[in-house]
């Protein structure tokens, strides 16, 4: 049986995880709106991603005997000033979740739950990708700046972005 505890921070990170999917969606109707539909396209992806986490917690909750507690997922953002601003949120969003991720890891090995700590060492991978994605992306938007032609390039790069198995 899974520490309340445990339940708790899962449940959290369920949350912040349904977040970020719908962060990501503004992000691409941001985009969208802006014809920039390789930008929106690749955020797309991303948010697809993101809910593929969730559902890992979901699933994870009910295999180990846990409770899913649902809550309220607060709006995103949907409005920036700049392309770049995104980019940015989407960098300090990822340092968030792998903080948010670590402190579940930390609180599963003080609980003694190392079947929550085996199956987190995942989430712990994947924001390692998700991090390096981000920054790398940021300083690339940062080299553009409002370059129409570098944001015609990235555009087009972004775009050929397929969804991936998680």
């Amino acid at each position: 049986m899974i520490p309340k505890k445990v339940q708790d921070a899962l449940n959290n990170q369920l949350n912040e995880e349904m977040f970020s999917s719908y962060s990501y969606l503004a992000m691409a109707a941001y985009f969208e709106s802006n014809d920039l539909s390789g930008f929106a396209s690749w955020f797309k992806v991303q948010s697809t991603e993101e809910y593929a986490h969730a559902m890992k917690i979901f699933d994870y909750l009910h295999q180990v005997g846990g409770k899913v507690m649902l809550k309220d997922i607060k709006p995103p953002k949907v409005n920036w000033k700049a392309h770049l601003d995104v980019f940015k949120e989407m960098f300090a969003a990822e340092q968030k979740v792998t903080n948010s991720i670590n402190s579940i890891v930390e609180l599963a090995n003080k609980e003694k739950d190392y079947a929550t700590n085996n199956f987190m060492q995942w989430f712990v991978s994947e924001q390692v990708e998700e991090e390096a994605t981000a920054q790398k992306l940021l300083k690339r938007m940062e080299m553009v700046g409002n370059n129409a032609a570098g944001l015609l390039m990235m555009d087009r790069e972004l775009g050929m972005r397929a969804a991936q198995q998680h």
